[in-house]
């Protein structure tokens, strides 16, 4: 079903292999969340979606781990930005500012948080509206008003 939307937006975007299942509970346990059900869906068919320019419009199951738990301990990020726990950071436009669920209160929006100005917004109504957007137009400011 991803790939199949993802394909139908831009029939250039690139799949990995599935991430396995075995993978995603270790990495809901390191997170210390479940992951949304749709992203959840969305690894299990290819962990990963590039975009246009080679851009990881959705990360590999490793990097929303590593990048998710990088954001809640450094000490410098602490002091340079609000903090990160109501996110789950999943995928980025390629020029520093990275896309995210809302986590606290749990709900399918999508928001974008853009690292020069630490503002965030939201961006789509869920995983596939957010797929669609990012993939339709192959620019990196798709978000932007």
């Amino acid at each position: 079903m991803w790939r199949q939307a993802a394909t139908e937006v831009f029939p250039g975007v690139g799949f990995r292999d599935p991430a396995e299942a075995s993978g995603l509970v270790a990495a809901e346990t390191r997170l210390g969340r479940r992951l949304p059900a749709e992203l959840r869906q969305l690894l299990l068919e290819s962990d990963g979606v590039t975009g246009h320019f080679h851009v990881d419009t959705v990360w590999p199951i490793d990097r929303i781990v590593e990048t998710n738990l990088l954001f809640r301990s450094d000490e410098a990020f602490t002091q340079l930005y609000m903090p990160f726990d109501a996110f789950l950071f999943f995928g980025d436009n390629g020029g520093g500012d990275q896309f995210a669920f809302v986590r606290q209160p749990e709900r399918p929006d999508i928001f974008v948080w853009e690292h020069e100005s630490d503002s965030r917004r939201w961006v789509a109504n869920d995983l596939l509206d957010y797929l669609g957007r990012a993939l339709r137009t192959g620019d990196d400011d798709w978000f932007r008003p």
